[in-house]
C-alpha cells in the first residue's frame, strides 16, 4: 500500500518563513518517506499511514515559532497501490501534455 499526503507546515509570522519551512522539510529525512516540495506544501509518500502521521508530526514540531499552522491531506487508496507520480501521469495522459502553463 502507498499512502500519499499533502503536508503544509508554516509558522504564523510576518517575515519570511523559508528557514522554518526548511526545518520542517528537513525533519522528513528521519523517516522512510519520499517527498517533493512545491510552493504550496510538500507531497509525501509512505508505505503506511502511521509513517505519514509520524513524519508530519516531526515536521510540525521542527518549526520554532510561537504559533504553527499545519495542514495534512491524506489519500489512502487501499484497493491498489498508486504512487503520486502515477496520479500526475494519469492527468497528463488525459490532457495529452504536461499540466503546466508558462506565464
Amino acid at each position: 500500500m502507498t499512502v500519499v499526503a499533502l503536508l503544509s507546515v508554516a509558522p504564523v509570522i510576518e517575515d519570511s518563513m523559508a528557514s522554518e519551512v526548511a526545518a520542517a522539510v528537513d525533519a522528513l529525512d528521519d523517516f522512510d518517506v519520499a517527498y517533493e516540495t512545491n510552493p504550496m506544501g510538500t507531497v509525501i509518500e509512505a508505505d503506511d499511514i502511521d509513517t505519514i502521521f509520524a513524519a508530519a508530526g516531526a515536521a510540525h514540531k521542527a518549526v520554532d515559532a510561537d504559533r504553527v499552522s499545519t495542514v495534512l491531506k491524506i489519500d489512502d487508496k487501499r484497493a491498489h497501490e498508486l504512487r503520486a507520480r502515477e496520479k500526475v501521469d494519469a492527468v497528463e495522459d488525459e490532457l495529452g501534455r504536461d499540466p503546466k502553463k508558462e506565464r
